[in-house]
C-alpha cells in the first residue's frame, strides 16, 4: 500500500509540472505574437520599433565595382611612396648616409611589416640605393648618383610649379568655414599638391599675400587666408563646362553643373533605378567657395555640395588621387557628412574608391583613360621616372667594406649604369584582390614586375 501511495503522489506531481509547463508556454507564445505586431504596428501612435538593421564592411559594399586598370595605378603608388620616403631620409642626413639599423625606426612609414628585412627592399633598388659596410662592420645606406639627381630635379620642378600650389592651397582655405586650416593637416596633402619639403618652416611665410601662420592659445598652428581672390571662386568644373577662366571673378552661388560620370565596362548599373543617377545630376547645389553654415547635414543639398568639394579637392592634386583618411580630417572645415566613405562609394561614377593596401585611396575617374592620367604635371613625369629606377632581378650583389665615404664615391663612379631596368612590385603582405596571388617580401630573385601585375589583372577581369 505505501508503494502504491508514492507511486501516486509522484505520478500526481510530475502532472502538475506538466500543466506548469504548458502554461508557461502558453505565456511565452503570447510575448512572441505581442512582439511580433510591435514591430508591424506604431506604438502609442509616435514610436515604432524595428529591427536593427546589419552594417556591412566597405570591401564588402565595393568588391563588385572595382576597376582594375586604377588598381594598377594604386600599386605603383605603393611601390613610389616607400623608395620617397627612404630617399627623403637620407637627404636629411649630413652626409648622405644613414646606418641600416637607424631606418628600423621608420619601418611604420615605409610600411614594410616584419619579418621582412629593410635590406631587402633596398637590395632590390640598385639605381636608387647601395649598402656598404664600415671597418667596423656596420651596415650603411646611401643614395647613388642617378637618386641624387633626382631628388635635384624634383627640388627645381617643385620651384617652378611653386605658384600653382599656392593658389590650391588658398582655395583650400577659401573653401574652408573659417577661412583657416591647421597646418599639420594641410601637410598631409604636400606631395599630392606639389609642396615643398621645407612646408611648415619656410614656404608658408614665403608668399604674405595670401596666407600667414598664426598661433592658438594652445600654440597650435593654423594656416590662414589674408585676400580673398574672386578669381579663383570658379571651381574646376565650371571651368570645363562654362569655359571660364582665372581672369573672372565673381560671387559664389549655387550651381546647376552635371558631373563628369565614367563607368567601367564590365559594370551593369551603380543605382538600383536608373532615374536616380539623372535626378543628382539636375539637383542645384551650393558652391564649394559659398557660406555652406546654414546647410542642414544629411540634406540632398549638403550631400551634393558635398560631391562638389570632393571634386575639387581632387582636381587640385597633381595624380587627381588622394588617401582617404586624410580627407577625414577635413570635414568639420570644409562641411563634409561624417560618413564621407559612404558618400564616395555611393557616387562610384565620379569617384573611384581603392581597397588596396592598408590605406584607402580615392580617385577621380574622369581624370584617367585607362591606367594614365590624361593631363599629367611635370611632377607626375618625373615620378614615373623614379619608378623607371626601381627593380632588379639579378643576382645578389656583395656588399662592399669601404674605410671611409671617399672610398666609396670612387667606386661609384668606376661602376656606372649597369644594372637592369625593371620595375618590381607587390614589397607588402597585405589583402588582395579576388583572383590574385599574394606576394610577399622575400629574398628570393623572381620577382612580380608591375607588367605582370597588370597582365593578372586583365586576366582577372577577363574571368569575372
Amino acid at each position: 500500500m505505501v508503494i502504491w501511495f508514492v507511486i501516486n503522489e509522484v505520478l500526481l506531481n510530475e502532472r502538475l509540472n506538466i500543466q506548469r509547463l504548458h502554461s508557461i508556454n502558453r505565456q511565452v507564445f503570447g510575448l512572441l505574437s505581442l512582439r511580433r505586431s510591435c514591430y508591424q504596428q506604431p506604438l502609442f501612435g509616435w514610436f515604432q520599433i524595428r529591427p536593427m538593421t546589419s552594417s556591412r564592411r566597405v570591401q564588402d559594399r565595393s568588391k563588385y565595382k572595382r576597376i582594375h586598370h586604377l588598381e594598377i595605378v594604386k600599386e605603383k603608388w605603393k611601390i613610389l611612396s616607400k623608395v620617397l620616403f627612404l630617399m627623403e631620409v637620407i637627404k636629411r642626413e649630413t652626409e648622405m648616409v644613414i646606418p641600416v639599423r637607424s631606418l628600423y625606426q621608420y619601418r611604420k612609414q615605409i610600411n614594410i611589416p616584419k619579418p621582412h628585412k629593410i635590406t631587402d627592399f633596398i637590395e632590390k633598388c640598385p639605381k636608387l640605393f647601395e649598402l656598404y659596410k664600415d671597418q667596423r662592420g656596420t651596415l650603411w645606406c646611401g643614395m647613388t648618383k642617378e637618386a641624387e639627381d633626382l631628388l635635384e630635379e624634383e627640388e627645381r620642378l617643385v620651384e617652378e610649379q611653386s605658384i600653382k600650389a599656392v593658389e590650391y592651397v588658398t582655395r583650400i582655405l577659401m573653401m574652408s568655414v573659417d577661412k583657416r586650416i591647421r597646418l599639420d593637416k594641410i601637410a598631409h596633402f604636400r606631395r599630392d599638391f606639389g609642396l615643398p619639403i621645407d612646408f611648415r618652416n619656410k614656404w608658408v611665410n614665403q608668399y604674405p599675400q595670401y596666407f600667414r601662420v598664426v598661433k592658438s592659445k594652445d600654440g597650435v598652428e593654423f594656416l590662414e587666408l589674408v585676400n580673398w581672390n574672386p578669381a579663383w571662386a570658379i571651381t574646376e568644373l565650371e571651368k570645363k563646362s562654362l569655359g571660364l577662366n582665372d581672369g573672372i571673378g565673381r560671387e559664389p552661388g549655387v550651381l546647376s553643373l552635371p558631373f563628369a560620370l565614367k563607368f567601367p565596362s564590365n559594370y551593369k548599373k551603380v543605382y538600383r533605378h536608373g532615374g536616380k543617377i539623372e535626378h543628382f545630376q539636375k539637383r542645384s547645389y551650393l558652391s564649394p567657395y559659398a557660406d555652406a553654415r546654414e546647410l542642414k547635414a544629411g540634406s540632398l543639398e549638403f550631400d551634393k555640395r558635398a560631391v562638389s568639394v570632393m571634386h575639387e579637392l581632387l582636381s587640385f592634386s597633381i595624380e587627381k588621387r588622394l588617401v582617404t583618411d586624410h580627407l577625414t580630417h577635413f570635414r568639420r572645415e570644409l562641411v563634409m557628412p561624417q560618413k564621407l566613405m559612404r558618400l564616395l562609394l555611393k557616387h562610384f561614377g565620379i569617384f573611384y574608391v581603392s581597397e588596396r593596401g592598408k590605406r584607402f585611396s580615392v580617385f577621380l575617374t574622369e581624370a584617367y583613360e585607362g591606367s594614365e592620367l590624361i593631363e599629367k604635371w611635370p611632377l607626375v613625369v618625373w615620378k614615373d621616372k623614379v619608378l623607371s629606377f626601381v627593380g632588379y632581378r639579378g643576382k645578389k650583389k656583395k656588399i662592399p667594406t669601404f674605410s671611409d665615404l671617399s672610398d666609396m664615391e670612387e667606386m661609384v663612379m668606376i661602376e656606372g649604369d649597369t644594372e637592369i631596368e625593371n620595375i618590381c612590385a607587390n614589397f607588402e603582405e597585405e589583402e588582395i584582390m579576388d583572383g590574385l596571388e599574394v606576394v610577399s617580401l622575400t629574398n628570393d630573385d623572381n620577382e612580380l614586375e608591375i607588367p605582370h601585375v597588370g597582365n593578372a589583372y586583365k586576366a582577372t577581369n577577363d574571368t569575372t
